[in-house]
């Protein structure tokens, strides 16, 4: 079975609108939990723009599965991450001035404060996973820094506008993917995936984790979270 990290991030966004305090990001995780997903992910943002501290803390403790927290790697939040706990950290880079995060990390630019970053973590027993482009030296450069697992970032391909684009980004991921696993690292995607387009990724076998906040919360304004979940849930293990 695939499992299935939803982001939580998109209920604290409509909630952030009105700066009131409903929708609730954490009264969904229950109902998302018992719909079938394996982790809860959340990113803490430096501006605080839809996740609050107070979240976190508080998912910390009723979370009955996993809590992925994504981050920058940043002073602030390392010390907030070793605090909270979580069970994966996924470093992301951030920019204030982006919507959604843009782009993969610069792992092999930067692979000694990539190893320091993993080494702080792993003391703690808090599993590293890094956001990257499905580049294969960014790959290598992931496993020479300790990480424990990658996720690749679907950006490109959920943003293709032609089948043969769709195809070329697909074959990068394949091939991030192959190298990924001869490297032994746990493998996830995530980013702009939905329902209607992550077919094509559920056939890449090794795949073992998708992330997926905004389809599935954009369809539980429809029809609920529970049923929401469950289908991309089946959508992701229908082969």
């Amino acid at each position: 079975m695939k499992r299935l990290g939803v982001n939580i991030d998109h209920i604290a966004t409509i909630r952030q609108a009105r700066k009131t305090n409903e929708p609730d990001p954490i009264s969904a995780i229950g109902m998302i939990e018992l719909a079938g997903a394996d982790s809860i992910v959340m990113h803490l943002r430096e501006d605080r723009r839809h996740t609050q501290d107070r979240d976190l803390e508080m998912a910390r403790k009723i979370i009955k599965t996993k809590l992925n927290l994504e981050m920058a790697p940043t002073q602030e939040m390392i010390k907030i991450a070793l605090d909270i706990k979580p069970d994966t950290v996924t470093l992301v880079p951030e920019r204030r001035e982006e919507l959604t995060t843009e782009g993969g990390l610069e792992v092999a630019l930067n692979l000694e404060s990539f190893k320091k970053y993993t080494r702080l973590f792993h003391d703690a027993d808090i599993t590293v996973s890094l956001f990257i482009d499905p580049d294969i030296d960014q790959v290598k450069s992931a496993h020479r820094a300790g990480a424990d697992l990658v996720e690749l970032s679907t950006a490109r391909y959920s943003e293709s506008k032609t089948r043969q684009e769709q195809e070329t980004n697909i074959q990068q991921i394949i091939n991030a993917v192959t190298t990924a696993e001869k490297l032994k690292l746990g493998i996830a995607v995530g980013h702009g995936l939905t329902y209607i387009n992550v077919e094509p990724i559920t056939r890449i076998d090794p795949v073992a984790e998708y992330n997926i906040g905004h389809s599935i919360i954009a369809r539980a304004v429809f029809t609920g979270i529970g049923h929401a979940v469950m289908e991309m849930k089946e959508k992701i293990n229908q082969r």
